[in-house]
């Protein structure tokens, strides 16, 4: 399974991908068109587009990332690049990416490209969650120098994706208010949980062979 993700993530893939200031760019000049990521242009997505942008400004400047990721982070010795599946209209990836890109910026052995989902079905269908759901975020770790597989982490902390699964599973909750449970966590745990789970991964990759 590994050469098969592997063959489809290319050099080509990386060097075609967003920086984060393009993807950020890229939401801005779509929202000016009244247009999202893909093909959903309805009033809805351009509404989930637009909060998600406030989302990631705010963010931008709030996160503090802790000191003991901080030490994971400067202490890395190995290169990596991070490949994040997303779109603008989607809440966890507005909620995640800016605290990924935060870890990212606080070392020069971390890369971040950032692919569309929808644009790269071939690469989501090799890191679907519970093996069915195309679920963003997603990021795939990958050795800068051979594009190996180191391992992957999305689209929601463990703890939201449990939240996540249990109202949808409850049939009583409508779309919007699993939506609203779900930005009130991330809002009540300040990103806490996404850097608690990156501590582990980041040894955990840098170690790998």
């Amino acid at each position: 399974m590994t050469d098969i993700k592997t063959a489809i993530i290319t050099r080509g893939t990386i060097e075609n991908a967003f920086t984060y200031d393009e993807y950020r760019d890229l939401i801005d000049k779509l929202l000016k068109q009244d247009k999202t990521t893909g093909e959903n242009h309805s009033d809805s997505m351009l509404h989930y587009t637009k909060m998600n942008v406030h989302r990631m400004r705010r963010l931008d400047k709030q996160i503090d990332l802790k000191e003991e990721l901080i030490h994971k982070l400067e202490s890395l010795d190995r290169s990596l690049t991070w490949l994040i599946l997303t779109e603008g209209w989607c809440g966890d990836a507005a909620q995640v990416i800016p605290v990924i890109q935060k870890m990212a910026d606080q070392t020069k052995m971390i890369q971040t490209r950032y692919i569309l989902r929808d644009e790269h079905l071939d690469i989501m269908d090799q890191f679907l969650t519970d093996g069915r759901a195309r679920s963003i975020p997603k990021l795939i770790c990958l050795d800068s120098k051979t594009l190996e597989i180191l391992g992957e982490w999305g689209p929601r902390p463990d703890e939201a994706q449990y939240l996540f699964k249990k109202m949808k599973d409850n049939h009583e909750y409508t779309s919007q208010e699993r939506a609203e449970k779900l930005h009130k966590w991330y809002a009540d745990d300040k990103s806490e949980s996404v850097q608690d789970e990156f501590i582990p991964l980041i040894e955990k990759w840098a170690n790998k062979i």
